[in-house]
């Protein structure tokens, strides 16, 4: 059983661990505990991408085939949570709506046909597009939580590996410098256990940069995505609304 277990590519490893100095073994449990983080974050993050995906996409549907720009906000399900694009469209038509007569408000809340008379000035679509641009990015600060400390792990991990290495490399040095001549077989355990921790921090650090990769990729899908609503947005906004002098 133990022949077996020492023959698994792994075991290697397991030995030089288990015969590291206490530098070694500290800086593997700091990149182990470091990997469980990374792995958390990714799978927290791909979830929460993939649903505000989802989200943007069915929101689009619905969006698009409304008959005017806040017949979509004025029927929605207030008990659905917003997320992204739902959430820039929601906040900017609150604002809208603040921006129209209290007369005229009225009429469009109750009257779909009324909503042809509502009209705003070039500066309140200004005001409008800001509103949503501030929105969006407070979104995009929101999304991307999580990913500097990826990326920290993606960098560190493999530099307290190199700090592994060498520390233990000194170490093996310091003993052949005390026993004045040592064969290999003596201080290539030493060796072998000083490269466990780059070992180890690549181990991390490589899955940990796809998963940050993959991300990064997905979130430049949603931001580009948040651009192009704000432009589709405020023209239809502009088309559908300006009607009034500065």
């Amino acid at each position: 059983m133990v022949e077996s277990f020492l023959n698994l590519p792994l075991a290697g490893l397991w030995k030089g661990f288990l015969d590291s100095n206490l530098v070694g073994i500290v800086i593997v449990v700091i990149q182990v505990a470091l990997s469980v983080v990374a792995g958390a974050i990714i799978i927290g993050k791909f979830k929460e991408l993939n649903t505000v995906g989802r989200g943007n996409k069915r929101f689009m549907r619905e969006f698009t085939n409304g008959r005017d720009v806040l017949e979509y906000y004025l029927n929605r399900k207030t008990q659905r949570q917003s997320v992204s694009l739902e959430l820039m469209y929601v906040k900017t038509c609150e604002r809208m709506v603040k921006l129209i007569d209290p007369l005229t408000r009225s009429r469009a809340i109750k009257d779909a046909d009324a909503r042809d008379a509502v009209a705003l000035t070039g500066k309140e679509i200004a005001l409008l597009r800001g509103n949503c641009e501030h929105i969006a990015e407070d979104e995009e600060i929101r999304l991307d939580k999580g990913m500097t400390m990826l990326a920290f792990i993606v960098t560190t991990a493999p530099m307290l590996g190199l700090l592994g290495t060498v520390w233990g490399v000194l170490d093996a040095f310091d003993l052949m410098g005390g026993k004045g001549t040592v064969l290999l077989s003596e201080i290539a355990p030493a060796i072998s256990s000083a490269l466990v921790t780059t070992v180890v921090g690549l181990m991390v650090a490589i899955p940990a940069s796809g998963g940050y990769n993959w991300l990064s990729g997905k979130m430049r899908e949603i931001t580009s995505d948040m651009d192009g609503f704000i432009d589709e947005l405020l023209g239809r906004i502009a088309r559908e609304y300006q009607g009034r002098d500065d």
